[in-house]
């Protein structure tokens, strides 16, 4: 028989994670302090972060120990199943091999744990007693909601409005782990107060619940902020993805000629191509794309700057690609990929030509999406999505050249809880929403004064 799941045992699960950082063959642009605009130092941080994430954040070690108590929560899903889409590759009639990582297997039903699960145990050791943070469409917010409830720290969520509207079993998934959400913007902040006073049917957006968060964690001695993406630290805890995929690869008997992730804050694709990304500074052939909304089209329309990581100005300065961070994306039923930004370490690695950015519209997603489950059987989250997407192209690029391709991608969510939009999906209710160039425009403006990127 045709093996269709490869599977690794627990004790084959990886016990460092990886750091890219120490193999970038160009170092990452400081990142800056928003009143000084020079570059920021540990003291800067400590108010929002613990320490040990603020070392990470820095760190040029290659590998890091992944403690103990991380992996005992971590083993109660992973190692995670890599899947050969045969069916799929049947249905598109294409020579290319195709694989997934299925990170639905966990119990918030994404990758998102592999990240929360270590913050909530670094602020654990520190004392923090409580930890406030955002969520587009409910993956981290759950997750880190989950993450708390096993160290016993308190925890707020402020859930984009759109999406706490969209997803309201997602909120209620937050809830039933015992931590609070409110729809952002909200009443409960300065940031979300001045929004409403301005716009009071904001959809909201995740610069402006990061904005929130930030505030409220600044604001109060016992509380931390934990972030879903787009820092550094947070990207390498999802490296254990990549990692595992590569061991199972190799029972496979495959490498992968192309890469491919869904990209908001960065944190899926990051977590599977970033350790491959490391062959490929060694001379590899493998082709990586990093899929987005065309909707928010950060990395294939949006400069590569300095720019704040939320729309009340209160983060750093971070180089990346940017649409403004006072841009508000369309209410796509893709929540977390709603994002003005992107991980300064994609963001330079698409600068340095490693990965290229991607760009579709809401229906060809979807219509992938519905060709995706109706020969894998798996329904995905509509981020995951545009990877399937973007796969399915590709797959039939190898068909028109004959070319057996081996194509790798990272189905990093289920969609049970985004049923709402399947339904508009299959009503005809959904539309394709792309980005006018005048609206970027304006948005741009206001960082046109920062500091330019060396």
């Amino acid at each position: 028989m045709e093996t269709t799941k490869f599977f690794l045992s627990e004790k084959d699960m990886p016990r460092q994670w990886y750091n890219i950082q120490a193999d970038l063959p160009k170092p990452l642009p400081p990142v800056l302090h928003p009143g000084t605009k020079q570059p920021i130092g540990p003291q800067d941080l400590a108010p929002l972060f613990p320490m040990e994430l603020i070392k990470q954040e820095v760190s040029q070690e290659r590998w890091i120990d992944i403690p103990d108590e991380v992996l005992d929560i971590y083993k109660l899903w992973r190692p995670s199943p890599l899947y050969r889409a045969r069916r799929l590759e049947k249905a598109l009639d294409t020579p290319a091999k195709i694989y997934y990582k299925w990170e639905g297997v966990s119990p918030a039903g994404s990758h998102k744990p592999n990240t929360s699960i270590a913050q909530a145990y670094y602020n654990k050791m520190e004392g923090v007693k409580r930890i406030t943070t955002e969520t587009g469409a409910g993956q981290w917010g759950s997750a880190l909601s989950l993450a708390c409830n096993y160290f016993k720290i308190e925890c707020k969520v402020y859930m984009v409005k759109v999406s706490y509207n969209q997803k309201p079993y997602r909120r209620v998934m937050i809830e039933t782990w015992g931590a609070k959400v409110v729809p952002s913007p909200s009443n409960d902040t300065n940031a979300g107060r001045a929004i409403l006073a301005q716009t009071p049917d904001s959809p909201g957006s995740l610069g402006l619940a990061i904005s929130e968060a930030v505030e409220d964690a600044a604001t109060r001695e016992d509380t931390k902020y934990s972030l879903g993406s787009v820092l550094n630290h947070v990207l390498m805890h999802q490296t254990i993805v990549g990692l595992e995929t590569k061991k199972q690869m190799e029972m496979a008997g495959d490498y992968p000629d192309i890469v491919i992730g869904c990209v908001g804050g960065g944190s899926n694709f990051a977590g599977l191509a970033f350790p491959f990304v490391a062959d490929k500074f060694k001379g590899k052939a493998t082709k990586f794309i990093a899929v987005e909304p065309a909707s928010c089209p950060t990395l294939t329309r949006g400069p590569y700057a300095y720019d704040f990581g939320d729309v009340a100005e209160m983060t750093p300065l971070l180089a990346m690609h940017t649409l403004g961070h006072k841009f508000i994306p369309p209410p796509i039923h893709a929540g977390g990929l709603r994002y003005h930004g992107m991980a300064p370490l994609i963001s330079h690695l698409v600068r340095e030509k490693f990965i290229e950015g991607a760009a579709y519209k809401q229906l060809e997603v979807f219509d992938a999406a519905i060709a995706f489950c109706r020969s894998e059987g798996f329904i995905p989250a509509p981020e995951s999505a545009h990877a399937i997407k973007s796969v399915i192209d590709q797959a039939l690029i190898a068909k028109k050249e004959g070319k057996s391709k081996v194509i790798l991608f990272n189905l990093s969510g289920h969609g049970h809880f985004d049923m709402a939009a399947y339904d508009n999906y299959f009503s005809g209710k959904l539309v394709d929403i792309q980005m006018p160039e005048g609206d970027i425009e304006k948005t741009l403006d206001l960082i046109k004064d920062y500091p330019p990127v060396k």
